[in-house]
């Protein structure tokens, strides 16, 4: 499997088939899943003081991006990629 970048650009469509540009910020294996912090290119470039906006997807077998199902799964992804951005501070 290819290794995700930081800073890769992706292209995600939402519920309403909508597509949206994605920047990786950070990526993270845990037990045996590859997942990734995004946020939306758009809110990157606009260099505002609010908090930007960012969400976790898994990578599948298949290499495709899938939202995260299960409260618990969103819980132990977002406590991880914290773990993270404290150690790069």
């Amino acid at each position: 499997m290819e290794k995700i970048q930081v800073g890769e650009i992706f292209t995600i469509t939402d519920e309403n088939d909508e597509e949206l540009e994605v920047e990786v910020l950070a990526g993270i294996n845990i037990e045996g899943t590859d997942y990734v912090a995004v946020s939306f290119v758009e809110d990157l470039q606009e260099e505002t003081e609010e908090d930007i906006d960012v969400f976790f997807l898994k990578l599948d077998d298949d290499g495709d991006f899938s939202a995260i199902d299960s409260d618990e799964e969103f819980e132990k992804v977002s406590n991880a990629f914290d773990e993270i951005m404290k150690e790069e501070e």
